[in-house]
């Protein structure tokens, strides 16, 4: 599992510019079964993405891709964790540590 924290780089405006298309990229990997939850964060100042798939590298090629991040309106700070205990419903996420 990843939480991916985006960082603003650009006025908000810049930012705004480019939403729209953020958003259709997120609804993308929604439908992929790459990301579990997004939004901002508060204060508006980037967002946090909770997501999972099988190695680092299917992350950044999907980040690649984020319209904030090829018009250099943000940074990501990618973390990767093992959740071993979650809510039922991420059950199928779990793992086991060792």
């Amino acid at each position: 599992m990843f939480v991916l924290e985006l960082t603003y780089t650009a006025p908000l405006d810049a930012v705004d510019a480019l939403l729209a298309d953020h958003v259709a990229w997120l609804e993308e990997q929604y439908e992929r079964g790459l990301f579990l939850a997004s939004g901002r964060k508060n204060p508006r100042d980037g967002g946090v993405i909770l997501a999972v798939a099988e190695d680092r590298a299917l992350i950044e090629a999907a980040i690649a891709c984020d319209p904030f991040a090829v018009g250099g309106v943000c940074t990501y700070r990618v973390t990767e964790f093992a959740a071993t205990k979650t809510a039922p419903e991420l059950e199928r996420y779990r793992r086991t540590p060792g």
